[in-house]
């Protein structure tokens, strides 16, 4: 018997076993369903972090007080939202310019600088607000920063009274827009605004805040200690030896600082640590939830298997008329495994469309849910690429398959005179 005939025979079964055939499917549908939005979901997530932490600059690594309560990249990196270090302020020891000299002499390292922030009161016309106000070494600073200018220019050696403001500061803070070289108020002391950023893209922190010299800074901001730093940013030469700069770093602060692995009181982070540490994460949940998704998928390979034993039953005297004039084992158990092959396809398809569908609804419900932490990178919209539709294709159709080995192969070696006497 043709392949073509095998196929026909296959369909006619499915179309005249509606019901049972749909109960099958329905398994199949909801396990391919779920796998797909799960998936989906993950590489959305990869996608937006890596949107979110590309903007920070891959060759940026920072240093912050207090020792990371968490292993890996992810501990005090303030550039972006991972920030996660033991800092109880009265035992944290602050960074200080003798760092940044000792972390100069490090390999590979190319910019350093000592940053120092905190909220101040912003007054433009007649409106105040409070905003983060930073202060920057200006020699260095624009060799760091990735947000590009919207207009003006960055602060440069020699600057006393002026600023650069982040995007949100120039546009939506205030009724009416800053303007370039217009005035506002820090503290109540005036400075002029030589510099507007570009809206940043990500998870740089920009928008919101306010650039200055950092001597100004310790002058115009109350309670900041004349020694103290924030953080120290570093830029260096060459990205693909970050982790071992970074190793670098560590060590040259443990020596300067004299502190050892148990009484460390900084944190070295980088962005690419960062991303790989999330992304790691990620692939781990991601994973996880796939696997008791696809649980689904095994329940509907057994309601599979069901409607081909009972499929077979049914069909026991039609199998004796096939084997009676001419049809050999093979082609039975071609058009029962086509049958069942058929159900898993089917299922697959509907579940594919449900899948992508679902995906998108989630990413919606995480976005507008308020949910922080790992809950907040599935905000990122739900992608279903077509090498994930391609593999649960592929494996809805092999469930369907195997669920009707058995049946297919107990069908084809049934005796026609026996099949032909069934009752």
């Amino acid at each position: 018997m043709k392949i073509h005939k095998c196929l026909k025979l296959a369909f006619n079964m499915l179309h005249h076993s509606k019901i049972r055939s749909w109960l099958s499917i329905i398994g199949i549908v909801i396990g391919v369903a779920s796998v797909i939005s799960i998936l989906a979901l993950g590489e959305g997530m990869q996608q937006d972090l890596e949107m979110r932490l590309g903007s920070l600059g891959a060759d940026i690594i920072t240093v912050s007080p207090g020792a990371s309560r968490a292993t890996g990249g992810m501990g005090g990196f303030r550039r972006g939202d991972f920030n996660e270090r033991d800092d109880n302020d009265n035992d944290v020891k602050n960074l200080t310019n003798n760092d940044v000299q000792a972390l100069k002499l490090v390999s590979n390292v190319k910019y350093v600088h000592g940053t120092i922030s905190q909220r101040g009161d912003v007054g433009y016309l007649e409106e105040t607000m409070s905003s983060t106000v930073k202060g920057v070494d200006t020699q260095i600073w624009k060799n760091m920063e990735n947000s590009k200018l919207e207009s003006g220019r960055y602060l440069s050696q020699g600057d006393k009274n002026v600023v650069v403001i982040g995007y949100n500061i120039a546009h939506d803070r205030f009724k009416q827009d800053i303007q370039l070289n217009r005035q506002i108020t820090i503290e109540g002391k005036p400075f002029r605004v030589v510099g507007i950023l570009e809206k940043a893209s990500g998870m740089s922190s920009t928008d919101s805040v306010i650039f200055m010299p950092i001597e100004i800074v310790r002058i115009t901001l109350e309670d900041i200690d004349k020694k103290k730093l924030d953080s120290i940013e570093i830029k260096v030469e060459n990205v693909d030896l970050i982790e071992e700069t970074v190793a670098n770093i560590e060590s040259r602060l443990m020596l300067t600082r004299a502190v050892n692995a148990k009484t460390k009181d900084f944190t070295v982070s980088s962005v690419q640590a960062t991303q790989e540490s999330i992304q790691a994460t990620i692939n781990t949940v991601t994973l996880f939830l796939s696997a008791i998704a696809a649980i689904s998928l095994l329940v509907g390979a057994v309601g599979i298997a069901n409607t081909m034993f009972t499929t077979v039953l049914e069909k026991i005297k039609e199998i004796g008329i096939m084997k009676s004039i001419g049809a050999k084992d093979r082609d039975i158990l071609l058009i029962f495994l086509f049958n069942s092959a058929m159900i898993g396809f089917s299922g697959g398809i509907i579940g594919a469309a449900l899948g992508f569908f679902g995906s998108q609804l989630l990413s919606g419900f995480f976005s507008g849910s308020g949910t922080g932490g790992m809950m907040r990178m599935m905000s990122g919209q739900g992608i279903v690429t077509l090498n994930t539709v391609l593999l649960v294709l592929g494996l809805s159709v092999l469930i369907g398959l195997l669920s009707g080995v058995i049946p297919a192969y107990r069908a084809s070696k049934m005796n026609p005179v026996d099949a032909l006497r069934y009752e």
